[in-house]
């Protein structure tokens, strides 16, 4: 077909088809890699489609953990014990360091961090809604470890495997941090239930029924109302589906939670015995798309603590630049 055309069309169009031809080449040999389970790489051709939902993905993951960082980060002068400051420093850097690792790999495709960062601080992109909930005591920090950093284990362990390899490498590393965040919120949730006062043990409870829906809307919408979802698992980006990582969320939590002493907010709550999986109550998505369009109780307070760091550390960019613009004026001068 495409040498009758060759044949058949004019000068003018000879160069178009002719990259037709050779863009249908790559496009079989991208499918063939996919396919097979195998891994792109930043210089590999990749349909642009591809390119775009992983930068959307990459970036959403990569602001959600800059973000995260101010809901712990606002207990860190309050933390009631030097141990456990100490824990959350180690933590809230931990989630820089994520954040850099994914803004990296972003930019392996083609786009800059100044425009990644430019498009969160104008509300263009998004991150998580779940940093858009207020840490109202002690507990909450905990309850973010176990059950927030609970939930992006289960969905970010998948990435591992995800189809685009740098970011699949970042995501080693980052999950292993994050298994350690998950059990230190945990440890602090059992101390406190378990050699707690009663009023602990009530902040312990208040905190975990504030944050047991929003972390299940951490997932995403149902599987039959993301539209992104089927593509993401074709192209091998996205490896379980919503659903599915949000069952094996409540399946693992359950238990945890029969450890701990705590009873998760939710009537409907039961084992069936057929499906062999925990049933729950229905979620609320009208509260999930309020929170992601921007209306949730610290969307404008999280956002704006961004641009103010943004807009804060200027000189600190600007001395960077001048900096490295002073070492390669050396450079040639020294050879």
């Amino acid at each position: 077909m495409y040498t009758q055309a060759m044949d058949t069309q004019g000068p003018e169009s000879e160069d178009k088809t002719l990259r037709s031809v050779e863009e249908f080449q790559l496009q079989q040999r991208f499918d063939a890699t996919i396919d097979d389970g195998g891994f792109i790489e930043a210089k590999d051709w990749m349909p642009e489609n591809y390119r775009k939902t992983l930068v959307r993905q990459i970036s959403q993951h990569a602001h959600s953990e800059i973000v995260g960082m101010l809901p712990e980060g606002n207990w860190i002068t309050r933390a009631p014990t030097l141990k456990r400051k100490a824990i959350l420093l180690a933590k809230v850097q931990d989630e820089g360091g994520h954040g850099l690792y994914l803004y990296a790999a972003a930019e392996t495709l083609g786009t800059s961090r100044d425009q990644l960062l430019a498009a969160l601080h104008s509300g263009k992109a998004k991150y998580s809604s779940i940093f858009n909930y207020p840490t109202l005591t002690w507990a909450d920090v905990g309850t973010i470890g176990w059950l927030v950093d609970g939930a992006a284990i289960m969905n970010q362990v998948p990435i591992c495997r995800c189809s685009y390899a740098p970011y699949a490498r970042a995501m080693i590393r980052i999950c292993r941090e994050e298994s350690f965040h998950q059990r230190q919120g945990f440890d602090s949730l059992l101390v406190m239930m378990q050699n707690g006062t009663e009023a602990q043990k009530a902040m312990v409870q208040d905190a975990v029924n504030r944050w047991w829906w929003p972390c299940l809307m951490m997932f995403g919408p149902p599987d039959d109302q993301s539209p992104n979802s089927a593509q993401g698992m074709r192209w091998g980006i996205k490896r379980v589906s919503n659903d599915d990582l949000r069952q094996k969320f409540v399946d693992a939590t359950v238990e945890q939670a029969k450890v701990l002493g705590v009873t998760l907010p939710d009537p409907d709550l039961k084992w069936n015995e057929e499906r062999g999986h925990w049933d729950f109550g229905a979620i609320d998505w009208d509260e999930f798309w309020r929170v992601v369009n921007g209306n949730g109780p610290c969307n404008r307070e999280r956002l704006a603590a961004r641009v103010k760091a943004w807009e804060e550390g200027a000189w600190v960019r600007e001395a960077a630049l001048a900096h490295a613009a002073k070492q390669a004026e050396r450079e040639p001068q020294a050879a």
